[in-house]
């Protein structure tokens, strides 16, 4: 019989040979997934700080993931002050190759409706900017091609379970960032939807963006909770947040049995985007002239250019 030590040598074992290939961002009212095999928690630091909180890595559905609550353990940390940077760079370093991304989001159209999924494509950014949106600066310029920001490999494999698993799920959409914490005044909304946008949050677009710069496959999966407040009868009141947070509920128990499904495809599926190349011509400065200090914060990114 094997002893207590032996038994946690080879738990060590086999948690240091877990090298996953596909991370998840759970937003609000995700904050874990049931489920995890060979489960351990990971701290991360790095040179940009410590992420939302420590990753559970483990195997789901049989494949090897890094789950990541975007707000931490408790829903802790505001839109504004989540550490994307920290967060996205982990996820390169653990060699993380593919991340889907969950988040509440409130609807801007009347088809878009609550407990709906949409599969976003594109995003406008109406955030103050007061994030940080780069890997890069301090004597290092570089310029990704952002035009359509979500991996289209990654993005369709998410719908095309969502249909598979009967959830009302929709193809594309575009995604208007907001500062918050507060949501939307009611003209606020009424642009939004004049510009023609589909749906609201507070988070998405430094992730994808920062992603991108990191060559990570990065697709998202926006769960509806309500309509924003264009909406006749919708507006925050005592009653629309309660319906808000039983929406969350609900939205997080689909999301996790989408992810689940999903998984296993994804980590089958040969990266054949432009995802992976992303940095390849956008590296402006002359190597010679990146400093030793840079150069070193940024080898998991931008290590293989150099």
């Amino acid at each position: 019989m094997e002893n207590v030590i032996e038994k946690k040598f080879k738990k060590d074992e086999i948690m240091a040979n877990l090298k996953p290939k596909i991370g998840i961002i759970g937003g609000s009212g995700l904050y874990d997934i049931e489920g995890f095999d060979q489960r351990r928690k990971k701290s991360v630091n790095t040179p940009f700080g410590k992420p939302s909180d420590d990753f559970i890595v483990g195997k789901l559905n049989g494949v090897e993931v890094a789950f990541l609550p975007r707000h931490g353990q408790g829903h802790k940390i505001l839109p504004s002050e989540i550490n994307c940077r920290a967060n996205i760079y982990a996820f390169k370093e653990m060699g993380v190759e593919k991340i889907i991304s969950v988040s509440a989001v409130g609807s801007l159209k009347e088809e878009l409706k609550p407990l709906d999924i949409v599969t976003i494509d594109q995003f406008v950014d109406r955030t103050n900017q007061a994030r940080p949106t780069t890997f890069f600066g301090d004597g290092l310029a570089a310029h990704i091609s952002f035009a359509d920001p979500i991996c289209p490999q990654l993005r369709k494999m998410l719908y095309e379970t969502g249909k598979e698993l009967n959830f009302r799920i929709h193809d594309r959409g575009t995604y208007l960032n907001m500062e918050g914490p507060a949501f939307s005044t009611r003209a606020e909304s009424f642009l939004y939807r004049s510009w023609g946008m589909d749906v609201i949050g507070m988070t998405k677009m430094n992730e994808a963006r920062l992603a991108r710069e990191a060559e990570i496959c990065y697709a998202s999966l926006a769960m509806i909770t309500d309509y924003d407040c264009w909406h006749e009868g919708e507006g925050v009141s005592t009653v629309s947040v309660e319906l808000i947070v039983q929406n969350l509920l609900k939205n997080a128990e689909r999301a996790k049995k989408l992810l689940k499904t999903v998984l296993p495809k994804a980590a089958e599926a040969r990266v054949t985007c432009s995802c992976q190349y992303a940095l390849k011509n956008a590296i402006i400065t002359n190597k010679d002239a990146i400093s030793y200090n840079v150069k070193k914060k940024l080898k998991p990114i931008i290590g293989k250019y150099l």
